[in-house]
């Protein structure tokens, strides 16, 4: 298992001006404070970066502006996410070059019933040969039109000596996972939603990119740092009490929720990017009543 993968990920926001703009200071600034928090770096370009809303161009600037502001010993994973194996290609040889140090894969989708295992396993292969920096592949079929990665095919990709990991935000899957992988020892497991950090975490996975620590890093890490230490009574609680938050940020209102309590505890969330809608005013009266009924905000 890769340290550098042990830990607490913050799948980090990209902040939008009202105009629509890439805010790249805001962005810097929330760099330095998570990497205050205690995370252990970041997944650059992912859904909650809105990595479908930016030109390529905002991509890599993106990206290099988190390289450029992380904190010495955060890693950064880079979500290199395009339907073609030749741009993935592309773009993810443009993020070595910036200083990603690892790659995040997401299947193809537009092509759905044609993404069988075997091609899936080429296309996540092909990849990993022609880049300069170990890849994971990305389990999240909520993001990728439906196409999921069977348990047999992330096995098969364990196989490969540049596919070091997976991230799983599917719903049910990661008990099979682990198992699946478990006589790979080197290929990291990671969670990629409190839904199943906790099981991931007692099950022998490696941390999680939990959309929760872009409002909130400090409480994830702790959650972390009290299974790594195998404090059972006050992991449970805790965990506990970030499935009832993340249920009211995230799982409720998605990235545009996100990013207002991100705002709320001063960090630079700014504007989802159109089509997303912000919330109303309405809206987040009532996110941060709730917020604040978790003792997380005065």
């Amino acid at each position: 298992m890769d340290k550098k993968l042990m830990g607490v990920f913050a799948p980090i926001s990209t902040p939008f001006t009202t105009e629509g703009k890439v805010d790249y200071e805001g962005l810097a600034a929330n760099v330095k404070r998570y990497a205050a928090a205690g995370l252990k770096g970041y997944l650059a370009l992912g859904s909650n970066g809105e990595n479908k809303s930016l030109s390529n161009e905002e991509k890599l600037r993106v990206l290099e502006t988190i390289v450029q502001n992380k904190g010495a010993d955060q890693t950064v994973m880079a979500g290199c996410i395009f339907e073609s194996t030749i741009e993935t290609i592309e773009m993810g040889r443009e993020m070595c070059k910036l200083g990603a140090d690892f790659l995040t894969l997401l299947p193809p989708c537009y092509f759905k019933k044609q993404m069988t295992d075997d091609v899936l396993l080429r296309y996540f292969s092909d990849v990993a040969d022609a880049v300069s920096v170990p890849c994971l592949v990305y389990n999240a079929p909520q993001y990728a039109g439906g196409v999921g990665l069977s348990p047999k095919l992330i096995r098969r990709c364990a196989d490969h000596p540049n596919i070091v990991g997976v991230k799983d935000s599917s719903t049910g899957n990661m008990e099979s996972i682990l198992f699946a992988v478990k006589d790979k020892p080197n290929f990291t497991v990671m969670a990629g939603s409190v839904n199943n950090f906790f099981t991931a975490m007692t099950m022998g996975g490696a941390g999680g990119v939990l959309s929760l620590s872009n409002s909130f890093p400090e409480i994830t890490v702790e959650l972390y740092d009290l299974l790594a230490a195998q404090k059972w009574p006050e992991a449970i609680a805790l965990n506990t009490r970030l499935l009832e938050i993340n249920r009211v940020i995230g799982g409720a209102g998605g990235v545009p929720a996100v990013k207002a309590a991100m705002d709320m505890n001063g960090l630079v969330g700014g504007e989802p990017r159109l089509p997303l809608l912000p919330l109303t005013e309405a809206q987040k009266e009532d996110l941060k009543a709730k917020i604040v009924g978790f003792g997380l905000l005065n």
